[in-house]
């Protein structure tokens, strides 16, 4: 048997409760991988529509035996079942993005690892900062921390108080 992957997932909803959507889809991911770190919940401005609702926005760290591929489907399988509607861009319950699935660079037409707009996004370098500061961005050589450092727009970015 092969060692588990090490992978990073952000996961956010602006439709509906959002907590509740957020406790769900760790709940359903946690049934079929080892769920880690949970990074805070941060309230984020959504980038694309500014005229759709905030997010909610987090990190999920996990070890996973399923491949890239499999993790896409689980991921979008649960954004189905959640009820997710329409194309990014769009508002949705839930949002899974694998953002890192441990040192694999990888681009096909169905899923871009390491997640292709992470290293501009203070929505999540902000919460991955927080759990995996000194992880190195594969193919870059930076560390999170430092992508995070050389954003320098994170307003709009609001850690939810416990």
């Amino acid at each position: 048997m092969t060692e588990p992957a090490k992978v990073y997932l952000g996961i956010g909803s602006n439709l509906g409760n959002r907590e509740a959507n957020l406790d769900r889809a760790i709940t359903m991911l946690s049934e079929r991988m080892k769920v880690g770190k949970l990074s805070s919940v941060y309230d984020t401005e959504p980038l694309d529509s500014p005229d759709q609702p905030r997010f909610l926005n987090m990190v999920c760290g996990a070890t996973t035996y399923l491949t890239p591929e499999g993790l896409l489907v689980l991921a979008k399988g649960i954004e189905s079942k959640m009820g997710r509607v329409g194309k990014t861009g769009q508002p949705r319950i839930i949002d899974i993005d694998i953002l890192l699935y441990g040192n694999i660079i990888m681009n096909t037409p169905d899923l871009v690892i390491p997640h292709p707009r992470m290293a501009r996004r203070a929505f999540v370098l902000v919460p991955l900062a927080e759990i995996a500061p000194d992880l190195v961005l594969p193919g870059d050589g930076r560390t999170i921390k430092e992508l995070r450092e050389a954003i320098k727009e994170v307003q709009g970015v609001f850690k939810l108080e416990d």
